[in-house]
């Protein structure tokens, strides 16, 4: 009895020590069971360096043709023939309308015949003028007669000339308001069709004058250098950029009254004809250069009634808010004016993830693409 006592100790004491290291594994013998804590979520961190940058201002703005011509009669008749294709590209000088010219044809052979006999008269009096046979004041009325029915051929010529209506400028036509058979011109000049030059295009917007009096103000007290020399650029409807960068043409000289804004206008070029007269657009422009700017992406800041902020991850690989002012574009970025420091780690993605006092597994963006 005293010999099987130990062995049967050492095996119940074997199966205790076994059945404690499977609860330690969890299933399957693996460490690291149900209680066990998940790893920290991953988020993609700017490290934040001061830089060089330009301070943008991105306005809304409606394109604008370079040109508009409208078309009109500038005689009366029936309209005989459109000549060009609606929505088509037109040279100056084209020929767009043919109108009934007989009556005008008649009138330009009648004034011809009205110059011959003048001429004549003139020619048969010079001679007797000298013989004193008539009298100058008979002569003077004669030669006169003559430039009055030179004048009256001119004029027949002339609304003979404009039977046929041409285009005034060169661009694109729209459609035209009349069709063939009807009658134009009479009592006024019939608007007949419009033309737009839509290479280069206008972008007009308005910007704050209480802006520009801001912009001005930094200038002087060197916070900011003016911009010069840079493009423009023109964002369109679907928020794309469009491919062609523009140039500030214009700034007027007085501000609105009633908006307390300046009128401005930006000019692209439009060789494909894919800008439009009437599109809303938004225009991104340079106004000046910092020299030592905090730059983070749009995504990265959080607007909240309480004002902006960002999260960041301090040392000890924790996420931390942070409060900030921003205070203006620079491209796609904002520029921060308070609440970051060179060295920051701002989260840019997997905000989502990214919980006040958690951690996480910070990776500097770009990293590994």
């Amino acid at each position: 009895m005293n010999l099987r006592t130990p062995t049967l100790s050492i095996v119940i004491a074997a199966a205790l020590a076994a059945c404690s290291q499977g609860q330690s594994q969890g299933p399957g013998g693996m460490a690291g069971g149900p209680g066990a804590a998940p790893p920290p979520p991953e988020v993609e961190v700017l490290t934040i360096a001061a830089g060089s940058a330009t301070l943008t201002r991105e306005l809304p703005g409606r394109l604008q043709a370079v040109r508009t011509a409208q078309v009109r009669a500038r005689v009366e008749g029936v309209v005989e023939k459109r000549l060009f294709t609606e929505g088509s590209d037109v040279a100056a000088g084209t020929s767009l309308f043919h109108l009934d010219a007989r009556t005008y044809q008649a009138a330009a052979a009648a004034a011809e015949a009205d110059v011959q006999v003048a001429r004549q008269t003139v020619e048969r009096y010079r001679p007797l003028l000298e013989m004193k046979a008539v009298s100058r004041q008979e002569f003077d009325l004669a030669e006169a007669k003559l430039k009055q029915a030179e004048a009256a051929l001119a004029k027949a010529r002339l609304d003979l000339e404009n039977a046929t209506v041409p285009a005034p400028i060169s661009g694109r036509i729209g459609r035209a308001l009349v069709t063939e058979g009807a009658l134009v011109g009479k009592g006024d000049a019939t608007l007949l069709a419009t033309i737009e030059q839509l290479d280069p295009i206008y972008a007009n917007f308005t910007q704050s004058n209480a802006d520009l009096l801001r912009l001005q103000q930094a200038v002087k007290a060197g916070r900011l250098k003016r911009a010069g020399g840079a493009k423009v650029e023109l964002l369109l409807e679907d928020g794309s950029t469009y491919g062609v960068a523009g140039r500030l043409t214009f700034a007027d000289l007085a501000v609105d009254p009633n908006t307390g804004s300046v009128q401005m206008r930006a000019e692209f070029p439009n060789p494909k004809r894919e800008l439009l007269p009437g599109t809303f657009v938004r225009i991104r422009f340079p106004e000046a250069d910092i020299d030592s700017a905090i730059k983070v992406p749009q995504r990265a800041i959080m607007m909240s009634p309480q004002g902006q902020s960002v999260m960041t991850v301090d040392a000890e690989g924790k996420v931390t808010p942070r409060p900030v002012k921003v205070g203006g574009m620079a491209g796609a970025d904002w520029i921060v004016n308070e609440g970051l420091k060179p060295g920051d780690k701002v989260i840019v993605n997997g905000l989502q993830k990214a919980r006040p006092g958690s951690p996480v597994k910070a990776v500097e963006i770009g990293a590994g693409k």
